[in-house]
């Protein structure tokens, strides 16, 4: 794969802590994205917020300003984990679809196929910079926007089951599956918007655990362990 998206959850980054960040985990990620990089694959990166902020569990704020807090949130993961980066030797921007003073540069295109070409890691922030959708809907977005060849799902699970592996231990793990089966079940892959957005646009998905040893670099390879889903 030439250029692909890498979606990391906010709850993945923070470990065991469940909040904020564990550090040995992000450094973790910069040292494989930089072993990635070295081979001229160009990688993108979105992070969710839930770390930081998960405002659709409450009643008491407007869906529209939670979403925004929301959006934020990805801003400030992707602020800290593009230094971590940096540490390791990486250049990176970060793109937002709104205006954040200096923080960030705003998204287009264009922008991101240049900081591409220098050879910079990517960071997609702030979602789709509108209410009701989920990062998920923001990477998949991102992906036919910037043409990449598939979206790296970095999760806390190894796969797509038919069942939540967390409850049912009997749960079976896909190796393969379509996007078509995948909307079909209502399996816990993307949200609704996002899988139809993959699917009308042919973007493949590769669901892995952000835990196992360099699986993020084992999928970029093609050998990594966890589902892959297709796009006919």
């Amino acid at each position: 794969m030439k250029r692909v998206l890498l979606k990391l959850s906010g709850e993945a980054l923070a470990g065991e802590k469940k909040t904020g960040f564990d550090d040995a985990v992000v450094q973790m990620v910069a040292e494989q994205v930089k072993e990635i990089v070295r081979t001229g694959c160009e990688i993108g990166i979105v992070i969710g917020g839930g770390n930081f902020w998960r405002g659709r569990t409450s009643d008491s704020i407007d869906r529209t300003k939670a979403d925004q807090i929301g959006m934020l949130a990805t801003v400030m993961n992707c602020i800290y984990v593009s230094e971590i980066f940096r540490s390791v030797g990486l250049m990176t921007a970060i793109l937002t679809p709104f205006e954040i003073g200096s923080f960030t540069k705003l998204f287009s295109k264009d922008r991101a196929n240049k900081y591409f070409s220098k050879g910079m890691v990517v960071f997609f922030a702030g979602g789709t910079g509108h209410p009701y959708f989920s990062t998920d809907t923001g990477v998949i977005l991102r992906a036919v926007e910037v043409e990449a060849d598939g979206v790296l799902l970095a999760k806390a699970v190894d796969g797509v089951y038919d069942a939540d592996p967390r409850i049912n231990p009997d749960a079976k793990r896909y190796d393969e599956i379509s996007i078509d089966e995948v909307i079909e079940k209502k399996l816990q892959v993307v949200d609704l918007t996002a899988s139809i957005l993959a699917m009308e646009n042919k973007i493949p998905m590769y669901v892995f655990s952000l835990n196992e040893k360099d699986s993020i670099i084992h999928t970029i390879n093609g050998s990594f362990n966890g589902t892959k889903v297709t796009v006919s």
